[in-house]
């Protein structure tokens, strides 16, 4: 373990908190609080024309009334851009990032992005980091031994000119200090690019450890784009019992009466990371 244990959770505010997110929301708490670290809240507000207005503070309320509070201030994205944009200098002083106009209709056609075949600065262009064929080999804190090959050179700032999640994610991190990243299982394809970007930056790569899934009964995982539930916040004991329930733990007959301060002390004093259940499944199964 780390000298100082800090874990976070970052949503994005395209919509409300779901059941999936609260899963993921409360292992990240759980796992910080277990080991004697902090826990933060970002918010991931990058992508305006994706974002719901008034969902970024419909999520902090969901927090609050479920007792998952940011142990600092919370972090807003669309306020660090000048760091997002001393990383690409840096990244670019090194060598590292490049332009591509590449149209998305020509890296379909080309069966992905190739560095060798990219069109380069024409117009509008993003930039990309370039790290493809780079091999990763970690430890998963639940899914175990991985090992990762990027497959092409990921974009860090889009044409538009917005900051991509790849490289904010990495940012932020290195920022605030973070070195445990506890998130959904739906990430862990990421970690290669992020951990080459962590080394690019000069940082430590943090442990990772990728959470099972809430699927819904189409197979997909609990989404907001595929209309997940919100949340009801006047439930948030009950949401929590069946949160803990999801993750492996076996909570008390009775225990949702309780208030969230309480039933998160009686499941952060038996936290265990053998205890979660790793399984992506239904929240019945």
């Amino acid at each position: 373990m780390p000298e100082q244990y800090i874990g976070r959770f970052a949503p994005s505010p395209t919509g409300p908190l779901h059941f999936g997110s609260l899963v993921c929301a409360l292992g990240s708490y759980l796992d910080a609080i277990a080991h004697g670290g902090q826990w933060l809240v970002r918010m991931e507000d990058l992508d305006p024309p994706r974002e719901m207005p008034g969902a970024a503070e419909r999520i902090l309320k969901s927090l609050h009334a479920h007792g998952l509070h940011s142990h600092t201030p919370v972090v807003w994205q669309n306020q660090r851009h000048h760091l997002y944009q001393q990383a690409l200098d840096k990244l670019r002083d090194d060598g590292l990032v490049y332009p591509c106009s590449c149209t998305r209709e020509q890296v379909r056609k080309a069966g992905g992005h190739q560095r060798a075949q990219c069109v380069g600065e024409q117009g509008n262009h993003a930039l990309r980091f370039h790290c493809a064929g780079a091999q990763e080999t970690f430890h998963d804190l639940w899914q175990g031994e991985q090992t990762q090959v990027v497959g092409e050179d990921p974009i860090l700032k889009r044409k538009d000119g917005l900051y991509a999640y790849q490289l904010a994610v990495v940012v932020d991190d290195i920022a605030q200090g973070v070195n445990c990243v506890v998130r959904g299982a739906d990430l862990l394809d990421c970690t290669a690019v992020q951990s080459q970007l962590f080394r690019a930056l000069g940082a430590s790569v943090p442990q990772f450890g990728h959470l099972p899934l809430v699927m819904n009964e189409g197979g997909q995982k609990l989404s907001k784009q595929n209309h997940a539930a919100p949340l009801d916040d006047q439930k948030a004991s009950a949401n929590l019992v069946q949160a803990l329930g999801f993750l492996g733990f076996h909570p008390p007959p009775g225990l949702e009466s309780e208030l969230p301060t309480q039933i998160l002390s009686w499941a952060s004093a038996r936290w265990q990371r053998q205890a979660v259940d790793r399984r992506n499944r239904l929240l019945a199964q």
